[in-house]
């Protein structure tokens, strides 16, 4: 075992068991809360809905970067290779998925290039408004300078830069990496769709959060629907970019736990009741649709012209 391996794995561990211990330590808590739990099954249902929507908004807005690259690749086709390759961030380094989509790509007859380029465009465009999109909602609970104002303008000037971004970071990236990818040359339009639709869908994620919460605790939350917003992106982003964390378990539910108690929204055991519900919840959402894919939906074997 290489020592960088050796650390992913303590560090892995290290937030697996800081969750193990919170659960454990509220564990006669969380059976009381459990006992009394009365589920809203209609308010989990609508929250599931609304993730389902925000997946079709990123599938979108990954399918128009793909056609800006100057393929076409149906509804159909991308939906698929989307939620297949999604399954590959449960593994540890993130690569798998890349690697998933690239091999997806070609049976479906698109260039591997334009939609691995494509997929690491709209991640690295996620990343910057998923961060101002917690800036923005969580202005009151992380109490900004400026507040709410400030942080609209710093996402409006992200969304802006966002087409000089990009390549820049892709270059950073092929600096420090060993793989060579691809530094895109996109329409700038192109960019702000990617902008405009990562950031529709962390809005809807937060939002459906928020109501997923309100159905496990069978009840209304507390706090704003911009405290739920920000409670969900800045874990779930922290998780993302753990590399050595799988779908960034651990990473997300450490971070979670801190900060629902630090915006005093809930605490000891129905955090931990969120924190684990709300694993299980998107966890179950996006595997189903890809192992349905693999079972449904053969890909068409077809070679993409660009490649022979």
């Amino acid at each position: 075992m290489t020592r960088a391996v050796a650390v992913r794995r303590a560090l892995q561990g290290a937030l697996l068991a800081f969750v193990a211990w919170y659960v454990a330590r509220h564990w006669g808590e969380y059976e009381h809360v459990l006992s009394v739990a009365r589920p809203d099954w209609g308010a989990i249902a609508r929250s599931c809905a609304l993730v389902f929507i925000s997946y079709f908004v990123l599938i979108q807005t990954w399918r128009q970067t793909v056609q800006a690259w100057g393929e076409q690749l149906t509804f159909a086709d991308g939906a698929r290779i989307w939620f297949i390759s999604n399954l590959g961030k449960y593994v540890p380094g993130k690569v798998w998925a890349i690697a998933a989509m690239g091999t997806l790509a070609r049976e479906a007859g698109i260039s591997p290039v334009a939609a691995v380029g494509s997929s690491l465009v709209v991640q690295l465009v996620n990343i910057v408004t998923g961060f101002g999109v917690f800036v923005v909602a969580g202005a009151h609970v992380l109490r900004l300078p400026g507040g709410s104002t400030a942080a609209f303008v710093a996402l409006a000037l992200a969304l802006v830069c966002t087409p000089w971004l990009v390549p820049f970071a892709v270059r950073t990236l092929n600096r420090v990496s060993t793989r060579q990818f691809a530094v895109p040359h996109l329409p700038a339009r192109a960019l702000w769709w990617a902008g405009a639709g990562t950031t529709v869908a962390w809005v809807l994620y937060g939002v459906a959060f928020q109501w997923f919460v309100a159905g496990i605790s069978g009840g209304a939350t507390a706090g704003t629907t911009g405290d739920w917003i920000a409670i969900f992106v800045g874990p779930y982003l922290l998780g993302f970019v753990a590399l050595f964390s799988p779908g960034g378990l651990g990473v997300r539910e450490g971070a979670m736990l801190v900060a629902l108690e630090q915006a005093g929204l809930a605490t000891g055991a129905l955090a931990a009741l969120i924190v684990t519900a709300s694993r299980l919840w998107l966890t179950v959402l996006e595997i189903i649709p890809g192992v349905l894919f693999l079972m449904i939906h053969p890909a068409n074997r077809r070679i993409s012209s660009n490649d022979t």
